[in-house]
């Protein structure tokens, strides 16, 4: 008989949850990276996850920036130099804090975002809308509470068909 108590999971059903996960994981990157197809030849994907994290953070700073994304400053200096000789965000001394640099999206930047995340969003929608409501309704609790667990913040629904932000 299955241990059914709270908070524990059989090994079996483990296996099922983590299938699930990385069949959806696998969708999910795929559909990532046909949104980025279109700009490839303009920035990486470390480097359009710099300018994610711009678009929602606003300004910021070298070291915020490099935690943001999980690598050293001399890493997060090199993507955004690249970044700003491309056009897309810019890089200044800040005002109140002379030996500290701060960088933001430019309009094309925010362009690039916009266009790639909608492309994403359109992707998605597309498929969601072949899901019953049923299904989709247990779609958004189980997304939920995955996004909880990995300790992802809510959405913030800016964009037209509801990307989320980080």
């Amino acid at each position: 008989m299955k241990d059914r108590s709270p908070g524990r999971m059989d090994t079996e059903d483990l296996q099922a949850v983590i299938s699930a996960v990385l069949t959806g994981s696998r969708l999910l990157v795929s559909i990532a990276a046909r949104s980025l197809a279109a700009v490839q030849d303009r920035v990486t994907l470390p480097q359009f996850r710099m300018l994610v994290v711009l678009s929602v953070q606003g300004e910021t700073n070298l070291v915020t920036m490099a935690d943001a994304l999980a690598v050293n400053s001399s890493t997060a200096s090199r993507m955004a130099d690249r970044l700003a000789t491309a056009g897309l965000i810019v890089r200044e001394t800040n005002p109140h804090n002379r030996r500290e640099t701060l960088m933001r999206l430019t309009l094309e930047g925010r362009r690039l975002v916009d266009d790639v995340m909608t492309r994403r969003s359109e992707e998605i929608a597309a498929i969601v809308s072949r899901m019953t409501p049923l299904e989709s309704q247990a779609l958004i609790a189980a997304m939920t509470a995955f996004n909880k667990a990995g300790g992802e913040p809510p959405a913030n629904l800016r964009y037209p068909l509801g990307w989320p932000d980080r």
